[in-house]
């Protein structure tokens, strides 16, 4: 007990803590306690700024820390995030619309670590969307709207949900009795050529081309080179992205 009272007092001469005494119990309060704030139901909760910046390790990975976002009528909607975080989730509209919200918050999180996060799932709304394209800073999001035709995905339909949907044994599925809001303005738009389809690993070059292209505001010298040398690694993962959707 002494020992504990005599680092609680060291501290507290620091100025690192301010110290009371409730019931003879030895308190410290961190100075950084006016900075406590409330988010939703969550309160006395503080953003912890890291040492090291975004920009830091932006330089550090060689690469700017984004979210790529990939929309598109339903062959994907996000299934593997919905086995754990999001299982308590439906797919009515409001629950669309926190599935979004949920995965958005993580993905920005690695965007801050300078990671380049793939996020894949339908998000049909557009204020959703746009919502979550207002959190993160200009030019950290990426949308990559996959332009296929309701019967095109009606046709392939590989996991049988479109059936289903029209059988009516599944209610308020996207692009059936649920509305898909197209985006207007996304950054890049992935179609097919007069009914010709490119190839996952030709759109998934598309992508990166885009990122390669739009690295010049970064001003990291040796990114584009950084960028070459992981491309089969990053292809890999836009490939398995795009089958998502198309296969």
């Amino acid at each position: 007990m002494c020992e504990r009272k005599s680092f609680c007092e060291q501290s507290s001469r620091l100025g690192l803590f301010e110290e009371i005494w409730v019931e003879n119990i030895f308190v410290l309060i961190g100075k950084s306690e006016s900075l406590l704030s409330s988010t939703g139901n969550s309160t006395n909760i503080k953003w912890h700024e890291c040492s090291i910046g975004k920009v830091e390790r932006q330089k550090l990975l060689k690469q700017r820390g984004s979210v790529i976002w990939i929309t598109c009528l339903s062959a994907s909607d996000g299934d593997n995030v919905r086995h754990g975080l999001n299982s308590d989730l439906s797919f009515k509209a409001e629950d669309h619309t926190e599935n979004m919200r949920r995965i958005g918050e993580v993905a920005k999180l690695f965007a801050v670590a300078g990671v380049i996060c793939i996020a894949s799932l339908i998000s049909p709304y557009k204020k959703d969307r746009d919502a979550y394209r207002a959190m993160v800073p200009d030019g950290d999001f990426v949308e990559v709207f996959m332009d296929v035709p309701l019967e095109v995905c009606e046709a392939r339909d590989p996991k049988g949900l479109y059936k289903l949907a029209h059988a009516r044994k599944i209610k308020g599925f996207t692009g059936i009795d649920d509305p898909y809001e197209a985006p207007l303005n996304s950054e890049i738009v992935l179609t097919h050529d007069r009914g010709v389809y490119a190839s996952p690993s030709e759109m998934a070059e598309k992508v990166i081309s885009y990122l390669i292209s739009s690295e010049k505001s970064l001003q990291v010298i040796s990114y584009l080179a950084h960028l070459r040398c992981i491309f089969p690694l990053f292809s890999g993962c836009m490939l398995m992205m795009m089958r998502l959707f198309y296969w």
